[in-house]
């Protein structure tokens, strides 16, 4: 049965959920006939008394999933599968007979995803048509028969289209990528001059061949590397170019590796996470090799573990590398909205789900139950959470010998807190997020930081941060560096016996300045940003101290405090700030709840010296990729150690990677 994009929404949902479980529908209101009707609720709880195994079955959509054994995968429920099935409609629905786009240099990336929904969508004549159009720039991929297997973003689609949609090319032009893949894996492409460009121009603009050389794109970030090294594997165990395909399973095994000894360089990106995880995808749904495709499950689970950390209902909290300023918003990180498809726990729909979906709708993968539940934050709390992330390209030398980053991150009952702290600055790394529960429209997001003209991420040269569970401080040399902080419009913010008070929906934030003049509103001046965060509110404070200045901030909820007038009473009256260290940077908080955390400052960017209770945190003692306290749960993974373990949801889940990348 072709999927008709223009069924009404609900009983399509109706009868996915009737296939998937023989029964009624979820008594929760699912998904409503138009995507306007925002406050359709699509939260659903974790099923926790049934474990059926699914088996594949042919979708409605004309195309087939891969088919892969069961001793593969991690079975889902009927109820989570439903639920999936749901919100997979909703993103085949939103592109529905949109505009592809063209082949010219990587937009491939959009056009080739975006023909893939649509063909889901019914539209088969179409997006067939545009599969397999001659590219753009055919006459600069000659060697390849007129292929584009260059651009890291085009071979992620190349590769999905070629094993899922090759029955539907037509013959010819399916060789033609069969004999063009043949002779571009018969050598490493990474490193075989171009015919024409050679090894590049590396004086000239952009990211073309013309610039980078040789027959692929070159470039060393974790999902451009992903995207190019999963499709050079997989052609060349197509193809039968052996040699190839042995050198890149050492490269991969080697970043499978890393991911479960050291971590991602790329780590817990808003905007790339998604795109290395896509790449993985292929990986596991073609490959031939079953101990690749053993590898391929072990990274994905990873991966989609290092999201559930991250994620929250419909947020991405921080902090995370490589960021940018648009992701602070629910929905706005593009891995957010990309594993809202597995993840849910949401309120509002997702009014554009990512085009990458159609790697997530179209494979067999599922991430394991209790990661599920670790992103729907499933566990008891509150938990603090340690964790480590290596330098960006981890891979160089000295990439091995020790983490490059030290983050902590609480767990409240309705929000999570995290920091970073390192011994470099770093400008595309988000050094704080707080992201809470909002009953409307699914979560909240608290940012600060220092120096451009608002809360962009980046951190700064001579910024130093101490966490300890809901307390933090931020301290840095008096400039003329100002402070910005976001709020949504919904908080109340409040100033009294000179404490900010921001009362969000379900979380209460108790900010004492230090150095810093009373906040002034200002507006986004960038107009592309300005839509994006139409509901928030970017505050400045101007640093008016001599020596040093920021802030230290408690966190508290009902659990801890009953209700917000007793938090303020209780951080008006038990919240104690000792600056009379300040001029040497010291600085220390008492939370209300007893707790104490201090900070002193050390230079520039050495990262400063912190007690928690009075004893001191030794960064240097503390490796571990992750590392929960109380501990065990719902996190671990030693540093080095290769084994990842995550309890959640009354879940438990065990993945091992050996030091020398085989997969237990």
């Amino acid at each position: 049965m072709i999927f008709d994009y223009k069924r009404n929404l609900r009983l399509t949902a109706a009868i996915i959920t009737l296939l998937f479980t023989g029964c009624a529908t979820p008594s929760r209101d699912i998904v409503s006939n138009s995507l306007e009707n925002k406050r359709d609720r699509l939260l659903q709880p974790v099923a926790q008394t049934q474990t059926l195994p699914l088996t594949n079955l042919e979708t409605e959509w004309g195309i087939s999933l891969p088919k892969v054994d069961d001793k593969y995968k991690n079975f889902w429920t009927p109820e989570l599968e439903a639920e999936f099935q749901q919100r997979t409609q909703i993103a085949i629905e939103y592109y529905a007979g949109k505009q592809y786009g063209t082949t010219y240099g990587e937009r491939e990336k959009q056009a080739y995803p975006l023909a893939m929904l649509d063909f889901l969508a019914g539209n088969r004549e179409k997006a067939i048509a545009a599969l397999q159009a001659e590219d753009v720039e055919a006459e600069r991929h000659q060697h390849t028969q007129g292929i584009d297997y260059y651009y890291s973003f085009t071979l992620k689609g190349q590769i999905r289209k070629y094993f899922l949609w090759g029955t539907y090319l037509d013959p010819a032009y399916k060789q033609r990528m069969f004999d063009g893949a043949k002779e571009w894996t018969k050598q490493d492409p990474k490193t075989r001059p171009h015919p024409v460009y050679g090894h590049g121009d590396r004086s000239l603009e952009g990211w073309d061949m013309s610039k980078q050389g040789n027959w692929v794109d070159g470039r060393n970030t974790d999902n451009l590397r992903g995207m190019r090294d999963i499709a050079i594997y997989l052609m060349a165990e197509e193809t039968g170019n052996e040699e190839t395909r042995q050198l890149y399973k050492q490269k991969i095994q080697r970043y499978v590796w890393a991911l479960y000894h050291i971590g991602m360089g790329e780590w817990d990106s808003p905007i790339y996470h998604g795109h290395t995880f896509a790449s993985y995808l292929n990986l596991y749904d073609f490959a031939k090799d079953t101990e690749m495709k053993v590898l391929a499950k072990a990274a994905l689970d990873w991966l989609s573990t290092a999201a559930a950390v991250k994620y929250y209902r419909g947020g991405w909290g921080g902090p995370n590398k490589r960021d940018s300023n648009g992701t602070n918003v629910v929905y706005g990180a593009g891995a957010a909205s990309l594993f809202w498809l597995y993840f849910g726990d949401v309120t509002d729909l997702n009014p554009k789900p990512e085009r990458d979906s159609i790697h997530i709708i179209t494979s067999s993968y599922r991430p394991p139950q209790a990661v599920i539940a670790l992103a729907r934050k499933q566990f008891n709390k509150p938990v603090e959470l340690l964790a480590t992330k290596p330098v960006y390209e981890n891979w160089q030398e000295g990439g091995e010998d020790r983490p490059g980053y030290w983050e902590t991150t609480f767990f409240g009952y309705h929000y999570q807190m995290g920091s970073i702290v390192s011994d470099f600055p770093d400008g595309d790394v988000a050094p704080f997020k707080i992201i809470a529960d909002n009953a409307d429209r699914g979560s909240d997001i608290f940012l600060a930081n220092t120096g451009g003209k608002w809360a962009q991420p980046g951190k700064k040269p001579g910024d130093a941060i101490a966490q300890f569970r809901n307390l933090l401080i931020w301290l840095r040399p008096a400039n003329n560096t100002p402070f910005f902080l976001q709020i949504p419009k919904t908080a109340n913010a409040e100033i009294e016996q000179g404490i900010w008070f921001f009362q969000l929906d379900r979380t209460w934030l108790a900010l004492r300045p230090i150095g810093l003049d009373k906040y002034t509103e200002v507006s986004i001046e960038n107009k592309k940003y300005q839509e994006a965060y139409s509901e928030e509110i970017t505050l400045k404070a101007e640093i008016i101290g001599d020596r040093y200045a920021g802030f230290v901030l408690e966190v508290g909820e009902s659990e801890t405090h009953g209700n917000y007038a007793q938090f303020k009473r209780n951080v008006k009256g038990k919240n104690q700030l000792n600056l009379q260290d300040l001029a040497t940077g010291t600085v220390e908080l008492q939370g209300t709840l007893g707790n104490t955390l201090s900070l002193s400052y050390q230079d520039r960017d050495r990262i400063p010296l912190v007690k928690r209770n009075g004893e001191i945190y030794n960064r240097l003692n503390h490796f571990e990729l992750y590392r929960s306290l109380p501990e065990g749960v719902p996190i671990s993974l030693g540093w080095k150690q290769g084994t990842l373990r995550v309890e959640a949801g009354g879940k438990t889940f065990t993945s091992t990677v050996t030091g020398d990348g085989k997969v237990e």
